[in-house]
């Protein structure tokens, strides 16, 4: 594994505050651009906040993946309040920065399990707290907080290298509600067409859905895709002898949801590699299903 995953995952950015990895992604697109075999026109700034939007060629299908990341926001006091859902113990440590200077505190809950830090100074309200990062490749496993969904974009600038036709989105505030991604979809759909999308996300290994057995392709969470696309993509595939799971929840949701509620007549499917331990600092994902989630966005821009 290159050293783009482990660069991605250290990069601090709870929703509302994506704006250092769309920094670092625009310095790594402009950078690495003249190498892939076509050079997207970049969009982004007014308009945009602080999403990204690359378009290749004649775009078709576009690719979804969210910057943001679950984890605190300080109060008052010594209180921390949970942006999306962080699942982490007593201990943890946390990382942030404010007016004066980097912070590395722990967390701690009371009697009642509220979030608190523990450090040897207060912290300025509204400063956001994330997981230190500890990243650990062995042979088979990456083990990393937010590979969630770190990976989902790193899946995404891997298939831009080789892409000719497509528009790739990155997206905001996924953890915590959404938000950006019906104006994404509605510029996407009105300058090009675009009514096809793959949700590049990360989900989890359950009772049905293991580690190295393939990307998963979702038929549903608590959203429900129209299955004659989700069908397509098992089709894809199924042809290209591309290792895959169908998973079936009943909870969980992703950009796709946001696609659906939206007034667009977008077709969208949940595409991505299964992890043990989600929200949690030791997140945890098989090469192998990293692997074939990245062959199967490949062939299947090319083929929608």
């Amino acid at each position: 594994m290159d050293n783009l995953l482990h660069q991605l995952c250290a990069i601090p950015g709870t929703s509302g505050h994506e704006g250092a990895v769309k920094d670092f992604l625009l310095r790594y697109i402009k950078k690495e651009k003249k190498k892939w075999k076509v050079k997207p026109e970049i969009f982004e700034g007014d308009g945009f906040q602080d999403c990204i939007v690359l378009k290749f060629g004649k775009p078709r299908t576009a690719i979804f993946a969210h910057m943001d990341t679950v984890g605190f926001t300080v109060r008052y006091f010594n209180q921390l309040i949970t942006v999306g859902s962080p699942d982490a113990e007593s201990g943890t440590k946390l990382v942030g920065h404010d007016s004066h200077g980097p912070i590395e505190c722990e967390l701690e809950f009371d009697k009642e399990h509220h979030a608190l830090y523990k450090f040897g100074r207060a912290i300025e309200r509204g400063t956001p707290l994330s997981y230190k990062v500890h990243f650990n490749e062995s042979k088979q496993f990456i083990e990393s907080p937010y590979l969630d969904d770190r990976l989902g974009i790193y899946n995404a600038l891997k298939v831009a290298e080789t892409l000719k036709d497509g528009v790739i989105v990155f997206s905001c505030w996924e953890e915590h509600g959404g938000g950006s991604v019906p104006y994404l979809a509605e510029f996407v759909y009105k300058q090009w067409g675009v009514r096809q999308a793959l949700i590049s996300d990360i989900t989890w290994v359950t009772d049905g859905v293991e580690h190295g057995k393939g990307v998963v392709i979702s038929l549903r969470d608590r959203n429900i895709p129209r299955r004659a696309f989700t069908d397509r993509i098992i089709h894809i595939a199924q042809k290209n002898k591309i290792p895959y799971q169908l998973e079936v929840e009943a909870s969980g949701s992703s950009d796709g949801g946001e696609l659906q509620r939206s007034n667009l007549p977008f077709d969208w499917c949940f595409v991505g590699a299964p992890e043990e331990h989600p929200h949690t600092p030791h997140e945890k994902v098989h090469k192998k299903d990293i692997a074939s989630m990245i062959s199967l966005y490949e062939k299947a821009m090319k083929a929608l």
